[in-house]
């Protein structure tokens, strides 16, 4: 007879590989919900997708989504805001979407941000204004910290930019574990609900609504797919250490920075971030959005656009209106 201890072994083991299943039908599910919608191109021997849009002779315009997310949130709405005035460039981040991670230890935003130059230049881009959300705004400031003569302005939107004292989520602690990550992360698909997601939106998005048709257009699910959710947790694992070896390089940037961060952001705090770095950087300009929260991409979209136009004219890339 088996031994109990072997025998209930077995049984996990079962358990695990039906969730497993499960978790791989998920994630083509996912995939048909949320397809790439640009070209897939290889750089530096990784596949990146981009998407390109608006106007051809325009000033050239990368956008860099944040966390957990992929081009489809830049694209919801405010690409077709930008596409009247600019050649407008989204590149899904190394290991989300459909972009393959560089680094099976995690990609550092150092290398995200030459990975995401490299891709947007295959596709015709120079020396562009770079916009970046978040987790985003955190590899857009490294794109200007480490390779500043490849840009010409930055944009902050919500962006991570100073040290923090909160723990990094169990989750995240977790998936980065190189033995709890590849053992639980798999079966997420087959475990997290829709329901689930819905709140995390509606949380990230407070005190600001989630717009209506989001959800079903930008597709989380997709994020929860293994290769995504073990890139971001290796991503979020290594962040403060990357930022606080940034933060001393800020005040060499003399790139013109436009900073817009929401008053009531409860994910990125404006005191934490926004306010020291508008100190640390010689050369920027910061916008309370008063009263919104972290997704002001969506919740204050003129203001925004408004912004990108800031930087288009102080960089000389735009005359002013």
């Amino acid at each position: 007879m088996l031994k109990p201890a072997l025998y209930s072994l077995i049984v996990l083991a079962l358990l695990w590989l039906a969730l497993w299943l499960v978790a791989q039908r998920a994630e083509r599910a996912a995939e048909a919900a949320a397809p790439a919608r640009g070209d897939i191109i290889t750089v530096n021997g990784s596949p990146m997708h981009v998407v390109v849009t608006g106007a051809p002779d325009g000033p050239d315009l990368v956008l860099i989504h944040g966390s957990n997310g992929h081009t489809r949130d830049m694209s919801f709405s405010l690409a077709a805001k930008l596409a009247p005035t600019y050649r407008i460039y989204m590149v899904d981040r190394p290991g989300l979407g459909y972009s393959a991670a560089i680094d099976p230890k995690g990609d550092s935003l150092r290398a995200q941000a030459a990975q995401i130059s490299a891709a947007a230049t295959a596709m015709g881009a120079k020396n562009p204004i770079v916009v970046g959300h978040s987790y985003g705004g955190s590899v857009a400031l490294a794109w200007a910290t480490y390779e500043p003569e490849s840009l010409s302005a930055l944009v902050l939107l919500a962006a991570a930019s100073h040290p923090w004292d909160t723990p990094l989520d169990p989750l995240y602690r977790a998936g980065s574990n190189p033995l709890l990550g590849p053992i639980f992360l798999p079966l997420l698909p087959a475990v997290i609900t829709e329901h689930y997601l819905e709140a995390a939106l509606t949380n990230v998005f407070t005190p600001d609504p989630v717009p209506a048709g989001y959800f079903d257009y930008f597709g989380p699910k997709l994020s929860l797919r293994y290769t995504s959710m073990r890139a971001t947790s290796l991503q979020r694992a290594n962040l403060l250490n990357e930022i606080k070896a940034m933060v001393p390089l800020y005040p060499q940037m003399n790139l013109p920075v436009e900073i817009l961060h929401g008053t009531h952001d409860i994910t990125v705090g404006l005191p934490i971030h926004a306010e020291p770095l508008l100190q640390d950087l010689p050369n920027a300009a910061l916008t309370r959005v008063k009263g919104h929260g972290h997704m002001i991409q969506h919740s204050a979209e003129d203001q925004v656009v408004a912004a990108i136009g800031r930087a288009a004219t102080r960089s000389g890339l735009r005359a002013a209106p």
